[in-house]
């Protein structure tokens, strides 16, 4: 029988083919900007992803040459005209991080090692970052979703006494508060917390997609007098159909008033705290009780990597903290460094997700990030005043981020909705563009999100000429 270690029996050949495989990874970012936006994968590659499990292995450079064949059919954000869904474009200089990581395949549920140290240190630049007290809790996680679900447990357990870790919520009947805006994982953890979806009241938006704060204090009043127990109220820093931002500091005032835990979900919005421009309507964030955002999205760190930080770091630490007799503490050794991540979240095993983050603040530094971000909010309005003086264009909302909601909609033509969302279909499967679509009062609309540090104004006069262009063929046949 062949040894049965994992290691190659030919280092200089894994080396070989890791650095092809590197050379061609870095080519296809360096070529970003070219080509398709998106390029569906061919039937023949699907079917051949249906073979069965592996028995026998295969060479390095026949590995590499199949990871390399995945490339090209990616979702397409780190492409230019890649507008959909709120998603980041990525970073070169993130492949090298990925690399040392792999190298370390370390576990970050605890014991006393550097990579705890690493995220121990960009939690603290989190907070510096956010306007929380340095000794706030916190834990890098997969995104906002996972992120809400760890605050909100918090909030959960706290507010009942921390017994519904062990007796569950009982008849308490808690109820929680979002805008009609709210993203959909925030009803999510409603319903994997065990409160029910139903137990999240939708409160109605303004004009301007926010939230009414006067509709919620009404709200927050009648489930009083019905007997419940209003718990919580989750803001919004950057909606996703439109990029609104609540009016956080009121927000903090009611929950202050009331006695609520005040969360926001700031998913892309949060790190816009590094834009001059936008960092003051965000006043209030650095109030609240906790606070869930992504650095994967506005930030370009790759794929996955989210952040939950919680004020009462305390109400964070006994809301997940259990540990069995084979994970005991000690002052000194491996099993030192107390507390562990574990305790602060639902996974033990845990990969190291903070070293990409750290690099790619080292890298790039939060003046350049920001300023990237400035960018884009800059071609929100350039867009969306495009759109204004372009016959045949009509705005559906505000562009007050950077998420600019329209559509075509020339004089004397049918039914608009079909006709924008084929638009769209058409943008996507061409390669020119990838917009999405969402619905706006009732309305389908075209939206274009910018969350993509490549992106120029000749990719936004494009995809309008584009639009035009389709619109006016599809209009006519």
């Amino acid at each position: 029988m062949d040894d049965p270690t994992l290691d190659p029996a030919d280092w200089d050949g894994l080396r070989t083919s890791a650095h092809d495989l590197l050379d061609r990874a870095l080519d296809r970012l360096q070529s970003a900007r070219d080509g398709r936006v998106w390029t569906p994968m061919p039937e023949a590659m699907k079917s051949g992803l249906k073979a069965g499990l592996p028995g026998k292995g295969i060479a390095h450079d026949a590995l590499a040459d199949r990871l390399s064949d995945l490339m090209p059919y990616g979702v397409g954000n780190t492409h230019p005209r890649f507008f959909g869904w709120v998603h980041g474009a990525g970073n070169p200089g993130g492949v090298m991080a990925e690399i040392a990581a792999a190298a370390m395949n370390a576990n970050l549920g605890g014991r006393d090692h550097g990579a705890i140290h690493v995220e121990r240190q960009v939690l603290d630049w989190c907070c510096a970052m956010m306007g929380f007290p340095a000794d706030s809790g916190g834990l890098i996680v997969s995104g906002t979703s996972m992120a809400t679900i760890i605050a909100l447990k918090a909030a959960r357990d706290r507010r009942l006494d921390f017994t519904s870790r062990s007796k569950g919520v009982g008849g308490a009947r808690l109820t929680g508060y979002a805008s009609t805006q709210a993203h959909s994982c925030v009803a999510r953890a409603f319903d994997m917390l065990g409160l029910g979806s139903d137990a999240l009241r939708p409160v109605p938006c303004l004009g301007d997609f926010t939230m009414d704060l006067c509709a919620l204090r009404q709200m927050i009043r009648e489930d009083a007098e019905a007997g419940l127990t209003p718990f919580a109220v989750i803001g919004t820093a950057g909606s996703v159909n439109v990029g609104a931002i609540d009016d956080l500091a009121g927000l903090a005032d009611i929950a202050a008033t009331k006695d609520l835990w005040f969360h926001v979900d700031g998913a892309f919005g949060a790190t816009a705290i590094l834009s001059d421009p936008v960092r003051s309507r965000l006043r209030g964030m650095e109030r609240a009780d906790s606070l869930a955002f992504d650095f994967h999205k506005w930030l370009h760190v790759n794929y996955d990597a989210g952040c939950v930080l919680i004020r009462d770091r305390d109400a964070h630490l006994r809301a997940f903290s259990e540990r069995p007799d084979y994970l005991a503490a000690s002052t000194r050794g491996l099993a030192a460094g107390n507390p562990w991540p574990v305790e602060f979240g639902p996974e033990l095993s845990r990969g190291f997700r903070a070293l990409k983050i750290w690099a790619h603040l080292l890298e790039h530094g939060t003046e350049k990030l920001g300023a990237a971000i400035t960018r884009n909010v800059e071609q929100a309005r350039y867009l969306a005043s495009r759109i204004g003086e372009t016959p045949g264009l009509e705005l559906l909302a505000p562009a007050t981020l950077n998420i600019v909601c329209f559509r075509y909609a020339p004089v004397g033509a049918g039914d608009l909705d079909a006709l924008n969302d084929a638009i769209v279909i058409e943008l996507q499967e061409s390669g020119v563009a990838a917009p999405s679509t969402t619905r706006i009062e009732g309305r389908l609309a075209i939206r274009v999100n910018l969350t993509n540090h490549r992106t120029t104004r000749p990719d936004l006069d494009l995809l309008l000429s584009e639009i035009l262009r389709i619109g006016g063929w599809l209009s006519s046949n």
